[in-house]
This record gives structure tokens, C-alpha cells and sequence, in this order.
């Protein structure tokens, strides 16, 4: 005779489980960070630019950027983006965005974003330490608003302006790839970038020596898993190769296809 006995995990096992394989998960792309601290290229000038967005060769918003250093130790990021055209009367959108990073170290301090939709507002505040950030998101307006808190822990997070300052301060040697976490509004990514090689490039704002970078994300689960990004695939993304190292065109293939931001204009505050 023969006793069949049939083993069932608990919840406390599988979740000790699931604990366990996110940890190691976790151990592995941790460990391939990049540890290099802010490099040592000059520091970008403050300046004011332009940008238009769009896809398949069509124009949808617009975008003003200023950026400052308004005491010796902080950076700080202004911008303002609209929809426009027949784009805006399908999807109306106000984004107002403000961050502040050390200007020593490259870390991020604060950000804000307000973004005013037809029918809803939303506002995001990203609050950052040396281990975590904490993100405030307030969904509506007056008695109907909605406020939720977050925090997300792991050291050494970037948001989207401290990490453009942190890259553009590298060697940005062909074949380099850095690796970082960012977090923009409401996750977590693993940004992997690779420094494809130099070539010429032409935008409104004039004809450029660049330098080409490739650009890969993936999100990072509660449990600090990684997950693949379900909207964005890849992007590429060129900036002068010059002392300025000026953002000057992204194209990334995103769910809808391939969408675009390129630089119009640039004025610096204190022209050499």
C-alpha cells in the first residue's frame, strides 16, 4: 500500500519564498550600478531653451526650459510644456515642472510637477534623502482632492534632472554604459544608458558634433524585482559633443510608435 502525502505551501511560506528570490534578484542588478560619484566636466551654464515633442514627424506640444543656479550649492530646473494644435483639442495638457539637485554631489533634493488635464489636476512632490524618496501625489481639487504618500527606499536615487546632470558630467567614452535608478514621478526605473558613438546631427537650434547614447528602462516592483516597462521599449538620445553637452534630440519607441523631442532654441544668461 502506498501513502500519498501532498505538501501546500502556507501564505507564510510562499511569501518568505517570493522574499527570498526578490532579494537575490535584487543582489544581482544592484551590484551593477555605476559607483562613479558626479565626474568632474564642467558645469552646464544657465540658459534658457525650447523644445518641441512630437511623432511621426508632427508637432504636438511645446516645452520652455530655464536652467539656473540660484546659490552656489543648488541647481535648479524651471519648465513649462503644453499640447498644441489639433493635439490639444483631443488632449488638453498644462505641465509646470521644478527640481533642485546639489550642484556638488548631483543628488536630487526636490521636485514638482503640476500637470492640469481637461478634466482632472494632478500635482507630484518627489522629497529625496541619501537613502529614500518620498512621493506626495494629490489627484483633484478642494474637497474632491485625493492625497496619497509613498516612499521608496534605495540609495542614491536620481530624478530626471539630477540624472542628466550626473551623465553629462561623465567621460561619456564610446562604448561606456552607465547604470542608475531614477525616479521621475511614481516608480522606479533602472535606466541603463550606453554611449553609442559620435556623429553629426541637425536640429532647428543648428548643426551639431554629438555624442549618441542608447537608452533602456526597466521598473522596479515593490520587492525591488525588475520588471520590463510596459509602454516604453528603447530611446535614443543625442546631446553636443561640446562643453555644453546641451540636450538636443530623444527619439523613443514607445507603445504608439516613435515620438520625438528636439531643441529649437538656446539662450545662455551669461554668454561667453
Amino acid at each position: 500500500m502506498r501513502i500519498r502525502i501532498k505538501l501546500r505551501p502556507t501564505p507564510c511560506v510562499i511569501a518568505l519564498l517570493v522574499a527570498l528570490f526578490a532579494g537575490s534578484l535584487s543582489a544581482n542588478w544592484e551590484a551593477t550600478l555605476s559607483k562613479e560619484p558626479a565626474g568632474n566636466f564642467p558645469e552646464l551654464r544657465p540658459l534658457r531653451a525650447s523644445y518641441r515633442f512630437g511623432w511621426s514627424g508632427l508637432t504636438a506640444a511645446t516645452g520652455d526650459v530655464h536652467f539656473s543656479k540660484p546659490t552656489g550649492d543648488k541647481f535648479q530646473f524651471d519648465g513649462t510644456g503644453r499640447t498644441i494644435g489639433f493635439v490639444r483639442a483631443l488632449w488638453k495638457l498644462d505641465v509646470n515642472h521644478r527640481a533642485v539637485a546639489n550642484a556638488e554631489t548631483l543628488h536630487p533634493i526636490e521636485t514638482q510637477q503640476t500637470e492640469n488635464y481637461r478634466s482632472k489636476k494632478i500635482v507630484t512632490n518627489l522629497t529625496f534623502t541619501a537613502a529614500e524618496v518620498t512621493r506626495t501625489r494629490t489627484e483633484g481639487e478642494g474637497a474632491a482632492a485625493k492625497t496619497t504618500t509613498r516612499q521608496f527606499s534605495l540609495p542614491n536615487l536620481f530624478d530626471l534632472h539630477s540624472a542628466a546632470l550626473y551623465l553629462r558630467s561623465q567621460p561619456l567614452n564610446d562604448r561606456s554604459v552607465y547604470r542608475i535608478v531614477v525616479y521621475p514621478a511614481t516608480n522606479a526605473y533602472l535606466a541603463t544608458l550606453s554611449v553609442v558613438g559620435r556623429e553629426k546631427i541637425s536640429v532647428r537650434a543648428g548643426t551639431y558634433n554629438a555624442i549618441k547614447l542608447d537608452l533602456k528602462l526597466k521598473r522596479i516592483g515593490k520587492h525591488l524585482e525588475l520588471e520590463p516597462h510596459k509602454k516604453f521599449r528603447r530611446a535614443s538620445i543625442w546631446v553636443s559633443d561640446d562643453a555644453e553637452r546641451l540636450l538636443l534630440r530623444i527619439e523613443a519607441q514607445i507603445f504608439v510608435g516613435t515620438v520625438f523631442a528636439d531643441l529649437q532654441s538656446v539662450h545662455f544668461d551669461n554668454p561667453r
